[in-house]
């Protein structure tokens, strides 16, 4: 049996650093790099994962690529009133995965959408690229859709700040596999019980 497009591609980007797609990777960094934080584009880089997260290419749908510092979150140092030991400036972890905060700052940007879901494109030394699928809920093409127009639905308004796209449940610890991940709600002492 032949093997899909898609199976292709899903090949390339196992290792994205080598071969052809290496090299591809490099050139597009250069230009991400002189980009705004937020750019919309016109189809995604990996129409592989793209499809798995529900794209499809008709109006309606809209893709960001959305970039992120890396690292721990860096606070302003307090001008006084503490001592050097604890002013907790450097090593501060984020609470929120990056790909999160990608998705939240495309919502924020783009207020009449509704992220849809979003996938790792690439990192360099200093930032992580992300690609936000971003659904517009009022137009006709996705109301008609079968598959899409669930997300039209008042419910599903800020889903990205509100953690209930695939990176915040998980970052929420909901639906994931592997220890600690056996709650199936995000509190132990949740009233519903």
């Amino acid at each position: 049996m032949a093997r899909s497009f898609y199976s292709h591609i899903k090949d390339a980007w196992r290792d994205p650093g080598e071969g052809k797609l290496g090299e591809l990777q490099w050139q597009r960094k250069q230009e991400w790099r002189d980009e705004g934080a937020l750019e919309r584009i016109d189809r995604p880089t990996r129409l592989d994962k793209a499809r798995e997260q529900g794209y499809k290419a008709k109006q309606g749908v809209i893709v960001v690529r959305a970039s992120v510092r890396k690292g721990n979150a860096r606070k302003v140092r307090h001008k006084a009133g503490r001592r050097s030991k604890r002013q907790g400036v450097n090593r501060i972890g984020r609470k929120k995965n990056i790909q999160r905060i990608a998705e939240e700052r495309s919502t924020r940007k783009y207020p009449n959408l509704r992220v849809l879901n979003s996938y790792w494109v690439g990192e360099d030394g200093s930032q992580k690229w992300f690609e936000v699928l971003l659904v517009d809920p009022n137009h006709p093409a996705i109301e008609s859709d079968d598959d899409l127009n669930w997300i039209c639905d008042e419910t599903h308004k800020n889903r990205a700040l509100r953690g209930k796209t695939g990176v915040g449940r998980r970052n929420r610890g909901l639906g994931g596999k592997g220890k600690g991940h056996e709650r199936t709600r995000p509190s132990q002492s949740s009233a519903d019980r």
